[in-house]
């Protein structure tokens, strides 16, 4: 729990249908633009699970209101934009990812309640793997969100040394100041559009996709950019980058990732826990999105 932060917890009694039926979902707003549920879809097939993953457009506020109408038949939700850290005080527990990043972007709901868990790290890095990108020293986180918590913790999880902050907000600049210090890592920080070009080995923009760039084009040189927004796309900067022949990593190589993590979780109950047949499960996900084997898509396909 955050120090001084107060919470209502909201207890729910979920043991699931007798013929083994469960209901999930990706929850937010806007939420008609998502794919996981074609992930998530696929997964279970594969999986032989009589399970059903939709979407459903969550505004702010209005998270606990939907938790009051669960039924028994729910395992498990996806957050986005802007439930990750409105679901905190409905958690009965939550991973030491969500309580260092202050976002929670799965939740699974059993007999005890609502768990919280981060799988936003995972699918970071594991986009970035997919790419043999395993470490970086110094890395551009672009927002100040939850996602951008995201970011710097898996900037920390690939070695930075220091990790550089553009942002339009000082509040949101300073709370990943103080994520830093306690990760000890150095952060450093400019106004996003300000004329400070910046090299870095990993750029990471958590921007929406929907938000007009206005840096300056030479504000995020480096060797790798991870694009977090998949739609639209590509993204303006995404096709900066990849009309100089650097490496673009896209958003939907992170959902893939972090879906993976959020069926783990729902199926085996715990973080980490090993599918079966995980190989023949990772495959169909990425053909029910159109990501190539290796975990690249092209442009123009998308």
């Amino acid at each position: 729990m955050v120090p001084g932060e107060r919470r209502e917890r909201v207890v729910l009694r979920v043991t699931g249908a007798d013929d083994g039926r469960h209901l999930l979902a990706v929850l937010g707003s806007p939420i008609e633009h998502s794919r996981s549920p074609q992930l998530h879809g696929a997964a279970y097939r594969v999986l032989g699970l009589p399970w059903e993953y939709t979407r459903a457009e969550v505004a702010s506020g209005a998270l606990p209101g939907f938790f009051e109408g669960l039924t028994p038949e729910w395992r498990g939700l996806s957050l986005t934009m802007p439930l990750k850290h409105e679901v905190l005080p409905l958690l009965v527990d939550r991973t030491e990812t969500v309580d260092i990043s202050g976002a929670a972007n799965t939740v699974l709901l059993d007999a005890d309640g609502a768990h919280g868990f981060n799988t936003d790290v995972a699918g970071i890095v594991g986009a970035l793997r997919d790419h043999d990108v395993t470490d970086a020293d110094t890395v551009h986180v672009i927002g100040t969100g939850n996602t951008a918590a995201s970011a710097f913790l898996a900037a920390s999880r690939l070695g930075a040394s220091r990790v550089l902050v553009s942002g339009r907000r000082l509040d949101g600049i300073a709370a990943l100041e103080r994520l830093g210090d306690r990760l000890g890592v150095h952060t450093e920080w400019r106004l996003y559009g300000a004329d400070m070009p910046v090299r870095a080995d990993l750029v990471i923009n958590t921007l929406p996709g929907d938000v007009d760039p206005d840096d300056i084009p030479e504000a995020d040189l480096g060797e790798v950019l991870m694009e977090v927004p998949y739609d639209p796309w590509p993204t303006p900067r995404a096709s900066r980058w990849t009309a100089r022949d650097a490496l673009v990593v896209s958003g939907l190589e992170m959902l893939l990732h972090q879906a993976v993590e959020q069926v783990r979780i729902f199926v085996t109950g715990e973080e980490g826990g090993r599918l079966d047949d995980e190989e023949a499960v990772v495959a169909a996900m990425r053909e029910a999105v159109g990501l190539k084997l290796e975990g690249s898509a092209d442009l123009e396909e998308w």
